[in-house]
């Protein structure tokens, strides 16, 4: 054990540990939740990243010694490369606006530093907060490692999102010849396909995967270099303009100044904007979620449109009972998501005056989102879509015993005529092909071709139908 001090006196810290006694003393008191920023794609890449882009951007500017600037590089670049993921013992959720996180990623590329300058951890020649926190404070470096973290994440959703989109798009045309009965209100509609249902699907994640892709556009710019309250006190000459461009070589990732740093440290509707296109997507993938549970019921005392892949036996007291696992796992992610999406709505109101010191939750709540929705994605396509398949027989035959077809009938003859049909039909359980013939209101000819439901599906066949009727019966 070696002693450290701070200005709450001295503690105990383990010989083999890189972290100090800031790190250790949060990890004691934040002890809440179990999860650290290792549990967060790229959040210490993040910070490493910015630690190494100003390290190097300060010994160009002949703020830092060049031998102290290269073993801070060379230990940032060893953290981002998860060489050190176990000295990040710090619960996620911490007071403070992030001092404990950004501490402890100076502490530990300070210890590193001076182990790869002297032979042994310690801060003689490197220290954290002179020489790993120059020209910065957690105030800037937190949210502007946020929100890299933020662009960096999003490039697996969104890849997760296109591939959604082509798998639907597929399947819109896999099932544009299956005819099938609308529903509205959970009763019977009109006749439909099933590839019109998955029309809907396709264009509704085709416009999520542009607004996610216009989300990602907000995390470009970033307050680096507004230290404490955005004034850049403690800056020093020429390293606002070498930071940037060097923090653009390491990510790949085209990041930029925030026009104004006193909005960057206060304000937080980047957040609060992609969270809502994260929320968007989860709301959808819900829905959709629900569309199939509901066509998938049954199979003998249900909706039996759909046939579900069966991945698992569905319950441990009912032999062969299949249930519809994949999408019940959607709908619970998306009711996380959008507590999470709540959550972050709070902590982005409640950033008084000059600082969100609330960025800890932001960080939880944020990634987690993001992270449940790369991972369930390709399980939903991979073992729901991909094999979904109509119960054809079934849909053909709900589609032509609807009701709802005599809605061509209120076409032709007037609403009046087309209710009587209508309840004739449901009365007699018969179909309203069944009665219009019966009762001499079409002939069977007629009935045959304006009351095919895949006539009914199409406004421009269904037109013509009706415009044929008319010429017969000049």
């Amino acid at each position: 054990m070696r002693s450290e001090t701070d200005l709450l006196g001295n503690m105990m810290i383990p010989d083999d540990a890189y972290y100090g006694i800031q790190t250790e003393r949060a990890r004691i008191n934040f002890a809440v939740s179990g999860k650290t920023a290792v549990d967060v794609p790229n959040y210490l890449w993040s910070i490493a990243a910015i630690k190494r882009a100003a390290a190097e951007a300060n010994s160009k500017i002949g703020a830092l010694d060049p031998a102290i600037a290269n073993a801070i590089i060379q230990a940032a670049t060893e953290v981002m490369e998860h060489k050190f993921d176990d000295q990040f013992p710090i619960d996620i959720f911490q007071g403070g606006g992030g001092t404990s996180t950004n501490m402890n990623m100076n502490e530990v590329i300070a210890n590193r530093a001076n182990e790869i300058l002297t032979g042994s951890k310690g801060y003689d020649v490197v220290h954290p907060n002179t020489h790993v926190n120059m020209c910065q404070s957690t105030n800037d470096v937190i949210p502007a490692a946020m929100k890299i973290t933020c662009c960096l994440n999003l490039v697996d959703l969104i890849s997760g999102v296109s591939r959604l989109e082509e798998v639907l798009e597929q399947k819109t045309k896999q099932f544009a010849h299956v005819v099938k009965l609308g529903r509205t209100c959970l009763q019977d509609a009109v006749p439909m396909t099933f590839g019109q249902q998955f029309s809907g699907y396709y264009h509704q994640i085709k416009r999520l995967h542009h607004s996610l892709t216009e989300a990602r556009k907000q995390t470009f710019a970033l307050p680096l270099g507004a230290t404490a309250i955005g004034t850049g006190l403690s800056t020093q000459q020429g390293y606002l303009e070498l930071v940037y461009p060097l923090l653009q070589q390491i990510t790949g990732e085209p990041f930029v100044a925030e026009e104004n740093f006193f909005d960057g440290l206060q304000n937080g509707d980047s957040y609060l904007e992609v969270a809502a296109q994260i929320k968007k997507l989860a709301v959808f993938l819900s829905k959709m979620s629900t569309d199939f549970r509901l066509q998938g019921s049954g199979p003998r005392a249900g909706f039996n449109e759909l046939l579900i892949p069966a991945v698992q036996p569905g319950s441990s007291i009912m032999p062969g009972k299949i249930n519809p696992v994949i999408p019940e796992l959607i709908n619970q992610i998306a009711y996380q998501v959008i507590g999470n999406d709540l959550s972050i709505t709070m902590a982005v109101e409640g950033g008084e005056l000059d600082l969100n010191v609330w960025e800890p939750v932001i960080i939880k709540a944020l990634f987690e989102s993001c992270g449940l929705l790369t991972n369930a994605i390709p399980i939903l396509i991979d073992k729901c879509l991909l094999e979904l398949l109509p119960n054809v027989e079934v849909c053909r035959r709900y589609a032509e015993q609807s009701t709802a077809l005599a809605t061509v009938i209120s076409t032709l003859f007037g609403y009046k005529v087309g209710s009587r049909v209508a309840t004739l039909a449901f009365e007699q359980n018969l179909s309203v092909r069944e009665v219009v013939i019966a009762e001499k209101i079409l002939t069977e000819s007629q009935a045959d071709y304006l009351l095919d439901p895949m006539t009914m599906c199409d406004p421009s066949a269904s037109a013509a139908a009706i415009n044929r009727y008319h010429q017969e019966n000049q």
